[in-house]
């Protein structure tokens, strides 16, 4: 793309996201393969589409790091994985809010931008890219811990709705990196040190595997019975495997409440605090 062009689409999407009132001014984004994501190198270079405060056409997945000032840092991390049905990313209430909110309190947080795999023509599939994509950022983040002020052993994920399933996908199939691979992204470990799921979809296919982190849930009670019942079926599912997990299901929720700074005072609106509370009592929060 020509440096012109690069300069206009990048000025478009900024005054995008202010009229939408996300960040007027966003960290800059850090592509998780410097020569494009494996079987999208060719696309990598194309503009991604945005429309108030979603995101779509996702070809050259990125993380935005929300990084406290090293003396505010607590070393705990964790990466946003917005939710928008696979055919979006909602980077708003779902991503971009809730980063600043972690950020604040001394945790850095970093906004996963991952290929859409229900997004029209999209020839791109959940567990073969949009997975690729989360795993990739865990051991991005893992191989530049330092500069970012992150330990290692403290860096989990969280994901809203589709995102969720992202979440729960990658505390359940993890493996800890290839020591001898060239590139030294690879090497790091994939596995999450916690998830938090909230409201995600297919929760059937769930399960407390072997060596899966603790678990947060948050979801609506008047959400579909998939996710209501369904996050209420996994806690059970955790709790008869001995696995720590803890449940928040809000009796005047829905789905879709995320998390907004001027949302009206209620119950649903102080889950991020309740997230806070648990990683301290876990050791996560230090």
């Amino acid at each position: 793309m020509k440096p012109a062009l690069t300069a206009f689409v990048t000025l478009l999407a900024a005054a995008a996201a202010f009229a939408a009132g996300l960040p007027e001014n966003l960290p800059q984004a850090v592509p998780l393969w410097e020569k494009g994501a494996p079987g999208s190198e060719a696309r990598a270079a194309e503009s991604e589409t945005v429309e108030g405060s979603n995101v779509c056409n996702v070809h050259n997945p990125t993380i935005t790091p929300f990084v406290p000032p090293a003396e505010k840092s607590t070393g705990t991390a964790v990466i946003i994985c917005p939710g928008g049905g696979h055919s979006k990313l909602c980077l708003g209430h779902e991503g971009y809010a809730l980063a600043q909110w972690f950020q604040e309190r001394g945790i850095a947080a970093f906004v996963l931008k991952y290929r859409l795999a229900r997004e029209k023509g999209s020839t791109y599939t959940i567990q073969d890219h949009a997975m690729a994509d989360a795993r990739r950022a865990i051991r991005l983040i893992r191989s530049r811990a330092a500069e970012w002020n992150v330990k290692t052993d403290r860096l989990g994920i969280l994901g809203f709705s589709a995102g969720g399933e992202l979440a729960a996908f990658a505390a359940m199939k993890n493996d800890p990196g290839q020591k001898d691979a060239a590139d030294v992204v690879e090497r790091q470990s994939s596995r999450p040190d916690f998830q938090a799921l909230i409201y995600p979809g297919t929760s059937g296919l769930f399960n407390p595997v072997p060596g899966v982190p603790p678990l947060f849930i948050a979801a609506g009670f008047h959400d579909r019975p998939d996710i209501s019942e369904g996050m209420a079926t996994l806690y059970l599912k955790y709790k008869a495997a001995k696995i720590p997990a803890e449940l928040h299901l809000y009796a005047h929720a829905g789905h879709g409440f995320g998390y907004r700074a001027d949302a009206k005072p209620g119950a649903a609106a102080r889950w991020p605090q309740r997230l806070l509370e648990w990683l301290q009592d876990a050791g996560l929060l230090k």
